[in-house]
């Protein structure tokens, strides 16, 4: 079975992860979270929960989560569940504005890897 990546954090971008194709946008942390859904909404499901870590959705710009990689038909009521509780997770924590330096952005793209590299690891 082939797995789905989706991520927009760029170091993830040159792993060779087997059965796993990543699928990589320079987009915000909600935008990966619709994706998802949208994904979800085809027939894939969900393997990684979205609000895994210790960091608010609202911390971190990074987010990667694992899907399906073939479509089952039928949308999966319990994907769907947990994409739309990220989602509302998402909303309710305020937005930070502020810019952060490349070594902060560094240290969040290498916890954002650490903890889907984990799952893979452990679970595929």
């Amino acid at each position: 079975m082939k797995y789905i990546l989706i991520t927009n954090n760029d170091s993830l971008l040159n792993s060779s992860y087997k059965n796993i194709n990543v699928v990589y946008k320079n987009c915000s942390y909600i935008e990966v979270l619709l994706r998802v859904r949208a994904y979800i909404h085809k027939g894939h499901t969900i393997l990684t929960h979205p609000l895994s870590s210790s960091l608010k959705p609202n911390e971190t710009p990074f987010k990667s989560i694992l899907i399906s990689g073939s479509s089952k038909g039928a949308t999966d009521a319990f994907s769907v569940d947990i994409i739309e509780q990220a989602i509302e997770a998402y909303k309710k924590f305020p937005q930070s504005n502020k810019s952060l330096n490349q070594k902060i952005i560094d240290d969040f793209k290498l916890v954002d890897k650490t903890v889907i590299e984990s799952a893979i690891l452990n679970n595929l």
